[in-house]
């Protein structure tokens, strides 16, 4: 815009050819404009970046000192592998699960915690049979996008795309990104929340062997990476991590299934699809805005909050004694000051999902009234029967 002296409201004047290149097919960038440039030619050569996160350990900060911060916490449930294996006697199939944190030297971090060079990461090594892997996938993909709308995403904003066979790593024969569109992204525009990958024997075959060539032509079982010498260029441990089965007495290297997904992108996912402006009425029946946090109750951190109607008459001693019997179960709180209208909206803007007022009715049948933040029902149910009916909404699946 700045080199043809236009204004960002003037972008429709200008129009894309129907033919294009990419930077890589021509021979020389001079004719070239780069993203806000006022001049032709100002590209810089290619220059490669290093995502690993770089640090010093050890006293001294020489660079002999230099380490790296995981990138992941994939491999050390590779490492593990035997050990878990040998240890718990499970059989194949089953899963490694790990939660962490890892660090990556993003180019451009942004969005919030959408991309941050410090994240936490939920991943599953889950190890089977190699005849059953392509099985073994579609399941976990499948599961995985039910995981998110079980939890409150809704459907409209999720997306499961699936990768084309250029896009796919070296050591991947299918991998499928789970995407929600954030509101912060451009319309039509989805940001990925997590990848199902389909790694094959890759890993457990490079701890084992050595760094397998990524070279290798796709369909093509992967070889070991060798040096001029000859010999693995990245040398393995030795170690054997084939999988013998008891019943049958096959021995194979187990094929893995990664589901990874950032928690810290889910969780932002998870407060944008929840945040929600409405109108509801307050305590003379105006109606107001309000601002509600509608969170799934497995996922908001406080499952209910108990009222007295007023601090008097006996109510706050009923109130506190079954607060104190709902968190031995569920975390809860307890507020008696303010109107009860203003209760219920700092509890509605914390995501609190159910309220519980201790009112004169609940002095003479053992009663409480319970309110739905999201539809504003209220109903009765004994003391007795609380933590059950609780129990049961905060379980339920999102509708």
């Amino acid at each position: 815009m700045k080199y043809f002296k236009l204004r960002n409201t003037d972008a429709d004047k200008l129009t894309i050819a129907t033919e294009s290149l990419t930077i890589d097919q021509l021979d020389s960038t001079q004719s070239v404009l780069a993203p806000d440039a006022k001049t032709l030619d100002t590209l810089t050569e290619p220059r490669e970046f290093n995502l690993m996160f770089k640090t010093t350990l050890g006293a001294l900060g020489s660079e002999e000192d230099a380490t790296f911060l995981r990138p992941e916490t994939a491999q050390g449930i590779f490492v593990n592998f035997k050990n878990v294996l040998d240890s718990s006697r499970v059989r194949v199939p089953f899963g490694i699960g790990q939660v962490g944190k890892s660090f990556r030297n993003e180019i451009t971090p942004r969005n919030f915690t959408f991309r941050s060079r410090e994240f936490e990461q939920m991943e599953i090594e889950f190890f089977c049979h190699p005849n059953q892997s392509a099985q073994w996938y579609r399941y976990w993909r499948d599961r995985r996008l039910a995981w998110y709308t079980k939890l409150g995403l809704s459907s409209e904003s999720l997306i499961m795309r699936e990768h084309h066979l250029e896009e796919l790593a070296h050591y991947s024969t299918g991998t499928a990104d789970i995407e929600y569109a954030f509101p912060f992204l451009p319309e039509g525009e989805y940001g990925e929340l997590e990848g199902i990958a389909h790694r094959g024997d890759f890993d457990l075959r490079s701890h084992m062997e050595g760094k397998l060539d990524p070279n290798t032509p796709k369909g093509q079982r992967m070889e070991v990476e060798l040096g001029e010498n000859g010999k693995p260029k990245h040398r393995g441990s030795g170690k054997d991590l084939t999988y013998r089965d008891e019943m049958t007495n096959e021995k194979f290297i187990p094929h893995v299934i990664e589901p990874s997904a950032g928690a810290d992108r889910a969780v932002l996912a998870f407060l944008c699809e929840a945040f929600t402006e409405d109108e509801a009425p307050d305590d003379k029946g105006k109606m107001q805005t309000r601002t509600v946090m509608k969170l799934h109750p497995r996922l908001a951190p406080v499952k209910a909050a108990v009222f007295p109607l007023v601090k008097k008459d006996g109510m706050p001693e009923v109130a506190k004694e079954i607060y104190g019997e709902l968190k031995q179960k569920f975390t809860t709180f307890y507020d008696e000051k303010g109107a009860v209208g203003r209760r219920y909206r700092r509890q509605d803007e914390a995501g609190t999902p159910f309220c519980i007022t201790v009112d004169t009715d609940s002095l003479k049948d053992q009663t409480v009234t319970i309110r739905d933040r999201d539809t504003l029902d209220q109903w009765r149910v004994k003391i007795a029967d609380l933590s059950d009916e609780l129990n049961s909404r905060i379980h339920q699946p999102a509708t």
